[in-house]
């Protein structure tokens, strides 16, 4: 009885949700049909107009109320579901024609030009071709292989090995999903056949695989660097020790509790054991692709190469790499190309869409009026850090990481460079010229925690999609706690010791 009243109900909420839509689409091209009459035929300086004209209906809006319109339409149209790329740039010429007129949308091209000039943007399409052509490759399957063989005797080595496996894999790719997915496809049933605590198996997976936002050569810092006008290689060098203190982090939670209680982390039986001269045959499975990731990593830090130049660099080495372990075909090159251009182009209209709405909204005092209102809370410096970091988090449980950085961090800017971080518990202060850097690399570091975050991380998602049916949602997010807790303490690491971000830098750069 109740199955058959549902049905009916649910079928007219159906219809009423498509007639809803079909309204408010007849409505919307009635009104652009206006609008483009009023463009094409009337003199946009007179009073003249066909039936309304909404240009420039929004030019007595004093900012604040603007801010609430164009941050909560934002809002709306992303509970939608509707794509962050085309919502931003969508919402971003909508308001510049409200405030102003059709001259105004000259804004646009402005914005967009010289993002589409900046030479740092072409490492990203390079160093995403890198990472799929090395995936497809099967050089992860082989190092994890390796790294396997070699942690596995050990309480707790399978995850260890997972671990030490992202934070390569971290260095090889860049992009956060594809580690999370491809090591969650690789470790995880080997962990779940040993009978490792669901916890420690997903949490070592969804933590290791977000160092790739970390680690050089991280996507998220090229974008960083180019929003904050940051020198890249200088940016890469700070994240460095931070990717690997958490790594270390990570290691030495998994291998203690392990350690404690071995049931949570059984060691892989003696017969699937091998001896040592065994496993440094294996080493030699590993040295073309970490030469690769050395050489170009030593290229951009030593300032021999541009980081678009080592990028490609990459790409090519990436190729070689796998015919030196008989994996190239080029179907495998046909598919590595298409998904860097499926990505390349996300993150490029992310960036054409946000550079457009957030560039609108400082022009029209937004920076001044959110700087002013941070400011005016009256806290400390670190306080406001605090709470640009919690704004940070609650930002990555809703958008993805090209959004947040465009959308925020040129809000977040300005204001952090007009603080002064005197030190903490009497460790030194952050100078003057190292704050945008060490800033940049908290939000990397947040970044993680975001991901990691429920309920809404993208990790947490990921690794859903491999998961097998009995490990519900809720274990998943309870693995994620403990992790996430030890990366609050790296991010709280390197806001009391600014020297883990900023000493690496100054002693290549000077």
């Amino acid at each position: 009885m109740s199955t058959t009243t549902a049905a009916p109900s649910s079928g007219m909420a159906g219809k009423l949700g498509t007639w809803l839509m079909i309204i408010a689409t007849v409505g919307l091209a009635f009104v652009i049909c206006v609008e483009l009459i009023n463009i094409l035929f009337y003199d946009p300086w007179s009073d003249e107009r066909f039936l309304f004209k909404l240009s420039g209906s929004l030019s007595g809006v004093d900012i604040g109320p603007l801010t609430y319109l164009m941050f909560g339409s934002l809002a709306v149209a992303l509970m939608m579901g509707l794509p962050l790329a085309f919502v931003t740039g969508g919402l971003g010429v909508m308001f510049i024609y409200l405030v102003g007129d059709a001259m105004m949308l000259n804004i646009v091209p402005g914005r967009i030009f010289p993002l589409m000039a900046n030479p740092d943007i072409a490492a990203i399409p390079l160093f995403i071709f890198m990472a799929s052509m090395l995936e497809r490759a099967g050089l992860i399957e082989e190092m994890f292989s390796v790294v396997y063989k070699w942690m596995g005797g050990i309480s707790g080595g399978l995850a260890a090995a997972t671990i030490v496996a992202s934070t390569i894999l971290a260095a090889m790719v860049g992009v956060i999903g594809a580690a999370v997915v491809t090591m969650g496809i690789i470790a995880l049933p080997a962990m779940l056949k040993r009978h490792y605590d669901h916890k420690i198996a997903l949490g070592s997976i969804m933590a290791g695989g977000t160092l790739g936002i970390l680690i050089p050569p991280s996507i998220l810092a090229i974008l960083y660097a180019v929003v904050a006008q940051q020198s890249v290689g200088e940016l890469y060098l700070g994240s460095l020790l931070p990717g690997l203190m958490l790594s270390g982090l990570y290691l030495t939670y998994v291998l203690v509790r392990s350690w404690l209680n071995p049931k949570l982390g059984p060691p892989i039986p003696m017969e699937d054991r091998i001896s040592l001269t065994e496993k440094l045959k294996l080493l030699g499975n590993l040295i073309a692709p970490l030469a690769l990731v050395g050489l170009v990593l030593g290229l951009l830090f030593g300032g021999i190469a541009t980081p678009v130049e080592a990028a490609g660099i990459g790409s090519f080495g990436a190729i070689i790499v796998a015919m030196m372990h008989k994996k190239f075909s080029i179907a495998g090159l046909r598919e590595a190309s298409v998904t860097t251009a499926k990505a390349s182009a996300m993150v490029l209209w992310i960036m054409f869409g946000a550079s457009v709405f957030v560039g609108f909204y400082i022009l029209q005092g937004g920076q001044q009026f959110v700087t002013d209102a941070i400011l005016g809370t009256g806290m400390s410096a670190y306080g406001i850090l605090l709470l640009l970091m919690v704004l940070l988090v609650v930002l990555g449980m809703f958008l993805d990481w090209v959004g947040i950085l465009l959308l925020a961090v040129p809000i977040f800017i300005p204001i952090v460079k007009a603080l002064e971080f005197p030190g903490l518990f009497g460790f030194p202060p952050v100078a003057g010229d190292d704050v945008v850097l060490w800033f940049g690399v908290l939000y990397l570091v947040n970044m993680q925690m975001s991901f990691l975050s429920p309920p809404f991380g993208y990790a947490l998602f990921y690794i859903r999609g491999v998961c097998p049916p009995e490990i519900s949602m809720g274990t998943i997010f309870k693995s994620s706690l403990v992790f996430l807790a030890i990366q609050a303490f790296g991010l709280f690491m390197c806001i009391l010791i600014p020297g883990i971000v900023t000493w690496l830098p100054g002693l290549v750069y000077g």
